[in-house]
């Protein structure tokens, strides 16, 4: 089944993270409590819930057909080929702890995944940062833009002349498979970003803020809506699996390259 993104899934798809992001910080303004999911920095609120119901009950009625699948539990099976992916508040620990630097995101993926890396054809990904008011949108015949301008593609660089940004929880540095490669990838970069929020990070890739970034173990919905605003500015994507985990690169060819290399040979 041959999938694709029309005109009127992007418009959905930006109204959707400017609501869901806005009735997040709605929420937080006025108080909220998390609740730890795996660890003290894995936190879940009830804007989290929230912001997910209405993205999910807009898409049932507006994408009737289409599969859903949402980080906080959202789970419909559709019979378009298509499914949407939503993270309704990336970066909940920044979010709760009153930083700026946390999103809504959402990406249209097809549901066959791609024969050469296992990962999803990504039909659209859309990034609303509501504190900073930038929403990222970008995909399939759908040149990435920043608040409707544009996004100039990065030119070609090695990772030891950019910023990379990553994450790894502070408990992988005991696990020698993963910290070994990470370490690796992390001393080839000119400088290391560790912000905590994997789709505003990759939207700065996108508009040449980050000029790469790296992540093991992502989840669709922490990779699917960069990954596609990425390769919409022209950015290059990757992944690749070390020691039986699975790693996500963007950034310049040049640095996806790089890293991809650093991963694989540690």
């Amino acid at each position: 089944m041959s999938v694709h993104a029309t005109k009127e899934d992007f418009s959905l798809a930006a109204d959707l993270v400017r609501e869901a992001g806005a009735l997040a910080l709605r929420m937080r303004s006025e108080g909220l409590t998390a609740t730890a999911k795996t660890t003290v920095s894995d936190v879940v609120t009830a804007a989290d819930h929230a912001a997910e119901r209405l993205v999910v009950d807009r898409i049932r009625k507006l994408r009737p057909q289409d599969g859903i699948v949402g980080e906080e539990g959202a789970s419909v099976t559709g019979t378009s080929g298509r499914s949407w992916v939503i993270d309704p508040v990336d970066g909940t620990y920044n979010f709760f702890a009153g930083s700026t630097y946390w999103c809504s995101a959402i990406a249209l993926k097809a549901d066959e995944p791609d024969a050469q890396d296992g990962d999803p054809e990504v039909l659209l990904g859309a990034v609303y940062q509501p504190q900073e008011d930038k929403l990222w949108l970008g995909g399939e015949g759908h040149p990435a833009t920043l608040n409707g301008v544009p996004v100039q593609p990065s030119a070609d660089a090695p990772v030891d002349r950019l910023s990379a940004g990553t994450y790894l929880h502070p408990t992988w540095l005991l696990r020698p498979e993963v910290a070994g490669p990470w370490t690796a990838a992390a001393s080839r970069a000119a400088t290391i970003r560790m912000l905590g929020s994997g789709s505003c990070d990759l939207g700065g890739v996108a508009s040449g803020r980050l000029g790469a970034w790296f992540q093991h173990s992502c989840p669709e919905w922490d990779w699917l809506p960069g990954k596609a605003i990425v390769r919409a500015a022209g950015g290059s994507t990757a992944v690749v699996e070390v020691n039986g985990f699975r790693w996500h690169i963007a950034g310049t060819e040049t640095a996806v390259k790089e890293i991809s290399g650093a991963l694989t040979s540690a």
